[in-house]
């Protein structure tokens, strides 16, 4: 087997250990019924993949970035800073489908969806982006612009499959909750949660 070629100042980049992001969770018999729902689809497509365990199971609202060798506290501040100013009433939400972020014939995530339900995550998904740049993300307004799919993530490498309704999932979001993940170690740290409110 020929030598590999290592050429000065071609190192690989660090890879990433931290990740900070927004998200709001079910309550926990939602997050108990979410997990049933996702073992009976993976079992379904016969693949090695594992359903999210219960206290994963999440809707992202915002990913603030990966980083190396733990997260850069101006940003935590910053981002805090950005969830204290949020004034928003709590909601309802309903996700009514399952779908496929696959790309044929790769697999990918499995997730839940949803249509007017979602109504209210994207309100606050909104709220949130615009705080963000207010408290220095507006490097990142670019990544504020895309658009923005609520979803919860079953299950990662899964077989494409065709959407499909499900019975309605159904959860009132009560609380913002700024989660540091530990990235390839399928951990989730809360580090702060925020009452929504009005007031």
């Amino acid at each position: 087997m020929p030598e590999q070629l290592w050429l000065p100042g071609l190192e690989a980049p660090p890879v990433p250990t931290d990740g900070l992001f927004f998200a709001v969770f079910p309550d926990s018999k939602t997050a108990a019924g979410i997990a049933k729902l996702a073992q009976g689809l993976c079992a379904e497509t016969r693949s090695r993949s594992k359903p999210l365990a219960a206290n994963r199971l999440h809707v992202t609202l915002h990913h603030l970035g990966n980083f190396v060798g733990g997260l850069p506290q101006d940003q935590v501040e910053a981002a805090m800073r950005s969830a204290a100013s949020i004034r928003m009433a709590p909601f309802s939400v309903e996700f009514d489908r399952t779908t496929s972020f696959a790309s044929k014939p790769r697999p990918g995530p499995l997730v839940l969806a949803g249509g007017e339900g979602v109504g209210g995550l994207h309100a606050l998904h909104e709220a949130l982006a615009s705080a963000l740049q207010t408290e220095g993300f507006a490097a990142r307004a670019e990544r504020f612009d895309t658009p923005y799919t609520p979803h919860v993530t079953l299950a990662y490498g899964i077989p494409w499959m065709e959407a499909r309704p499900v019975e309605a999932v159904c959860w009132n979001v009560r609380e913002l909750v700024l989660v540091h993940s530990l990235l390839g170690r399928t951990r989730h740290v809360a580090l702060a949660r925020w009452p929504l409110t009005e007031e």
